[in-house]
């Protein structure tokens, strides 16, 4: 009996050490299979005869070149869903299906050989840009820069070899979704699907790793619940509990915690353009832990750390509420948390014409600390595509930092739609007289437009007792330049500690108000976000030596203070200066 059971276990460590054929020895005429799923969860063969191979095609990369036959490509040519299906020559694996010549008639790929994927690199990615947070106009490049690689490929003429490109599914989003983030999606090399999730708007059961094989279709989920969006590839190989797949990269995003689930094709669509295959996530397997330019690799049986997120929209009677959970990553969580902000808005309420959305914002970080934001938007065009970045762009920040101890815990974003205009523009800020003197006080006169109509508001300020001769000015504006000026020399150097960037945060002022800024033109200096007024001349001389660091800024425009208006529920937008003259 124990013979028995050993001999068992012998065989089937065997079967598992799989004999890999390397890249020297392919030879042109040569002709093997490959595995990939065509209906259902089933694995079919599929023919290939290797044409040749395009040596260093790449940075230290090769392809071969090969033709595919049987089934149904001769119909509809190399699929989108294919990316990983191994291909093997005499029970010997060679690589992944994992390019395709655009507009091809012919079923022709390019095979990523094995050993590059299994030796696969990171490759460099570069930072999303943060200046754009406080200045509130983060365009959606700026605030994806770090996810917007090309996808990788060769070009002989007008003809290019590409990856092939991976098709994502959406379920839950609105069309109107789709088409304004397909541009984005596709520069990631992503092609946008829409979908339906096999949990039925819920989380999707746990499946058996075992049952998952080379071949097989899996989904990267990088949201599920409410919402849902998984990315479609192939098992390449299995190794333990490490599984390879897609033979080229996703989305670049190095090392990372993705879930994946099996996937089921429910039918295949031919294509003029590119074919692909429609299917869907059924249960969850593992992890994906690496996304790197030549493949990507899992581990099978694990759990992924996901952020919790909830969006609610009310409008008048209606009111609706989406709980997802989503990827932790700098670049690409931020959009996804945009896009389903997106979604969410353009599924309850009107998004063309006079249009306002409220937004109560609370973000949770790991060390307990919050930050708690309510802002209005509302105008004519593009508001709820404005909305929805602005929940994100906090977050985008926060994760870019980099600090453990500001892990986000947990996103709520609350929208409250209404079908008019909220907005008033600071048109005017005037003084009675423009020549003070220390201890008087002066009347600041605020004129707001509103729909056609005008009003004013008084703010009275006294300028200090002692206050040296000059020129004082009164800047009245909205929370974003006010934040850009309150921030313009912290945002310049990146910060060194989480609480500064806790602080930073909650210091982002609302714009249902006008906020008046008390200044004139003189050396100011800043340290991680604080303010060092006046210091002595002897300080002041070390402050702007260090300005070279990083860690001290220098500008022009020294604060005295800052006084605010509040207007109720409204944006408030536009800005104005004052000045007067100090006399002794």
């Amino acid at each position: 009996m124990y013979l028995r059971w050993l001999i068992g276990l012998l065989a089937a460590a065997a079967y598992a050490q799989t004999v890999f054929l390397p890249v020297r020895d392919i030879r042109s005429g040569m002709k093997g299979y490959g595995l990939t799923v065509f209906q259902g969860e089933q694995v079919e063969r599929f023919e290939v005869e290797i044409l040749g191979v395009l040596e260093n095609a790449g940075p230290r990369q090769n392809v071969i070149l090969a033709r595919l036959g049987g089934g149904p490509l001769a119909h509809t040519g190399v699929l989108q869903g294919m990316s990983g299906s191994p291909v093997y020559i005499d029970g010997k694996l060679v690589g992944a299906v994992a390019l395709a010549f655009t507009m091809s008639k012919d079923p022709i790929a390019g095979i990523r050989p094995f050993e590059e994927m299994r030796n696969a690199e990171a490759p460099p990615r570069r930072a999303a840009t943060q200046s754009c947070l406080l200045q509130g106009r983060c365009a959606p490049e700026q605030l994806h820069a770090a996810l917007a690689a090309q996808p990788s490929g060769f070009t002989w003429g007008e003809t290019r070899m590409a990856e092939i490109a991976t098709p994502v599914s959406f379920s839950g989003f609105t069309a109107g979704a789709l088409d304004a983030f397909a541009p984005m999606l596709k520069s990631f090399g992503l092609e946008p699907r829409q979908g339906v999730t096999g949990g039925g708007g819920s989380r999707l059961p746990t499946g058996d790793p075992a049952s998952l094989k080379p071949g097989s279709m899996i989904s990267a989920m990088l949201v599920t619940g409410d919402m849902s969006v998984g990315a479609d590839g192939t098992v390449t190989h299995i190794d333990g509990k490490t599984v390879y797949a897609f033979g080229h990269k996703f989305v670049a995003m190095g090392e990372m915690e993705m879930p994946f689930a099996s996937s089921e094709v429910l039918t295949l669509l031919p294509n003029l353009s590119t074919s692909f295959k429609i299917s869907t996530a059924r249960k969850m397997l593992g992890v994906i832990t690496h996304d790197y330019s030549t493949a990507v690799r899992g581990e099978l049986g694990r759990t992924a750390s996901l952020l919790p997120v909830s969006i609610s929209v009310k409008g008048g009677t209606r009111s609706s509420r989406y709980d997802m959970e989503m990827v932790r990553d700098a670049a690409l969580t931020p959009f996804l948390l945009q896009m389903t902000a997106f979604a969410a808005l353009d599924a309850t309420e009107r998004i063309l014409g006079p249009v306002s959305f409220g937004l109560k914002q609370q973000i949770e970080f790991a060390n307990g600390a919050k930050v708690i934001s309510d802002n209005i938007y509302s105008g004519e065009f593009n508001i709820p595509m404005l909305a929805a970045q602005s929940g994100a762009v906090p977050v985008g920040y926060a994760m870019q930092t980099g600090f453990p101890d500001l892990a986000v815990k947990r996103v709520e974003l609350e929208f409250d739609a209404a079908p008019r205009k909220r907005q008033t523009q600071i048109e005017d800020v005037t003084v009675v007289r423009k020549t003070v003197r220390p201890g008087d006080t002066i009347p600041l006169i605020l004129t707001f437009a509103s729909e056609g109509k005008r009003f004013t508001r008084t703010v009275p300020y006294t300028v200090p007792k002692g206050f040296s001769p000059g020129t004082l000015q009164f800047t009245a504006s909205d929370a974003l330049i006010a934040n850009f000026n309150e921030f313009r020399l912290s945002i310049m150097s990146p910060p060194r500690s989480a609480a500064t960037v806790v602080k930073l945060l909650q210091s982002l002022r609302d714009n249902t108000k006008a906020y008046i800024r008390v200044w004139r033109a003189e050396p100011s200096y800043q340290s991680q976000g604080e303010d060092l007024p006046s210091p002595p001349p002897s300080a002041a001389m070390v402050l702007g030596r260090s300005q070279g660091a990083g860690s001290i800024g220098v500008g022009y425009s020294s604060k005295i203070t800052e006084l605010s208006v509040a207007l109720g529920d409204v944006m408030v937008s536009g800005t104005h200066t004052v000045s007067v003259e100090v006399k002794e």
